[in-house]
């Protein structure tokens, strides 16, 4: 399943708002998680791509939460 279409299905589930972004944020976690010394340029700018496709689904659950984290993201791009 496409990560765009898991993230959909976690923002329509019967969760409360807390549990979808806990599981959001366990997905970007573990993204992250498994990057490591050895990991390609290729595979880190996936993981941040797919990041912010998580940052945008969190976005629709919380507008501000999601806005800070695009925005701080943003903010790494312009700072390298």
């Amino acid at each position: 399943m496409e990560l765009k279409e898991t993230v959909d299905k976690v923002i329509r589930s019967r969760k409360t708002k807390k549990e979808k972004l806990d599981i959001l944020f366990e997905m970007d976690c573990v993204m992250y998680t498994n990057l490591g010394t050895d990991s390609t340029k290729t595979e880190r700018e996936e993981t941040k791509k797919n990041s912010r496709i998580i940052y945008r689904g969190i976005r629709e659950i919380d507008f501000y939460l999601g806005c800070a984290l695009l925005r701080t993201q943003d903010d790494k791009k312009k700072a390298q």
